[in-house]
């Protein structure tokens, strides 16, 4: 910022030049706030120049060269009778405002906003972006937020305007009704609501914001997580291509050395037998499943004979056909086994079968 003047008794020169960038106000430093009767003001592109008179604001003057005379100040003349023929020096501030953009301001969510999405229910979403602004009336501005501030930087009221910001924001994304997963395709028409609905309260400042940009929506990194298995499931469907791209992947890596290229092959064809018992088989076959392990052959019965008041056994059938081809096993012989109710002739029993197989005795000799 410079400011310099004219050498001579009478007349002043009166101009800022800004090399700060963000400086929005810069008040004119004269000593005792005098300025002589037809002082030379020059006011540049993106300026406006706000005179302020006894605390009272007096007169804007946008882009020029001016002489302070009476015939330029009239809103002042009417503030104070002017002794001497308007030539005597008069005491007022001079505030030069910045009217030009100011971009690539950050705006961003402190906390989540709890929206309600049609396919996830409740959910919280954090989003940033960028904004500019510029001032629109440099006379509201100076009496609504800068008042007697002799620098004011575009700092000291990004922090309100991104309060706005965020307000609006909120009342947007929990109305707009448009899912989470399309809210990428539609930051540009979220972003022109929410510059729609915080233009009347910027605006009141002083100020307008030329351009407002959503640059990110985001989930919860939990819920984004979530997200990611499920998108990788979809990837994944079909495991035997999936295997067989990992696979070519690491044998067109050199780093990735011989071992991880056979480890990779493995896990190609682990993948494909995978692949072919999920998926149906060659020319819209059925899938082709192993035939199930036949169950496990019954425990064999056992038996047991009473002879004499004594028994014998346990006999299996084919002890008991041999005795029956022997003949010391008929069907009148008294048998028992595991689940029978109480002693029985064996033909009244499962060995009737067996008996029936047996040829009957010999012919005597002779016969």
């Amino acid at each position: 910022m410079v400011f310099s003047f004219l050498k001579g008794e009478f007349i002043d020169v009166i101009h800022w030049v800004d090399d700060t960038r963000d400086t929005m106000v810069w008040r004119f430093e004269r000593e005792g706030h005098e300025i002589k009767y037809g002082a030379k003001l020059t006011v540049r592109e993106g300026q406006a120049a706000v005179f302020i008179h006894e605390g009272q604001l007096a007169d804007v003057f946008g882009p020029g060269l001016y002489l302070l005379e009476t015939n330029n100040l009239p809103i002042m003349t009417t503030l104070q009778h002017w002794d001497h023929g308007f030539r005597s020096p008069f005491k007022s501030e001079i505030y030069f405002v910045n009217t030009t953009r100011f971009n690539d301001l950050k705006w961003g969510t402190k906390n989540p906003i709890m929206c309600r999405d049609p396919e996830f229910g409740p959910v919280r979403l954090r989003a940033f972006g960028t904004y500019s602004m510029r001032v629109s009336d440099p006379a509201l501005f100076m009496t609504e937020i800068v008042g007697t501030d002799g620098e004011f930087t575009a700092d000291e009221i990004s922090y309100q305007i991104r309060n706005v910001i965020l307000q609006e924001l909120s009342r947007v994304l929990a109305q707009a009704g448009i899912p989470v997963l399309d809210m990428a395709a539609n930051t540009a028409d979220l972003g022109k609501l929410v510059t729609t609905a915080i233009a009347p309260k910027i605006a009141e400042y002083g100020l307008s914001l030329p351009e407002f940009y959503i640059e990110n929506i985001s989930l919860p990194e939990e819920v984004e997580k979530v997200l990611d298995k499920r998108t990788s499931v979809g990837i994944a469907g079909d495991l035997g291509k999936y295997m067989q791209f990992n696979a070519a992947e690491a044998m067109a890596n050199p780093a990735a050395g011989a071992g991880a290229a056979m480890t990779a092959g493995m896990g190609a064809a682990m993948g494909l037998g995978l692949a072919q018992q999920m998926q149906p088989g060659p020319w819209g076959a059925p899938p082709t499943h192993s035939a199930p392990p036949p169950p496990p052959p019954p425990a064999a019965r056992v038996w047991h004979v009473a002879e004499n008041g004594a028994t014998k056994g346990p006999f299996t059938e084919a002890d008991l056909a041999r005795m029956a081809a022997a003949g010391t096993l008929t069907r009148a012989s008294q048998v028992w086994t595991a689940g029978q109710d109480g002693w029985k002739p064996a033909g009244d029993t499962d060995l009737a079968q067996l008996l029936a197989t047996v040829p009957p005795p010999p012919p005597p000799p002779g016969a």
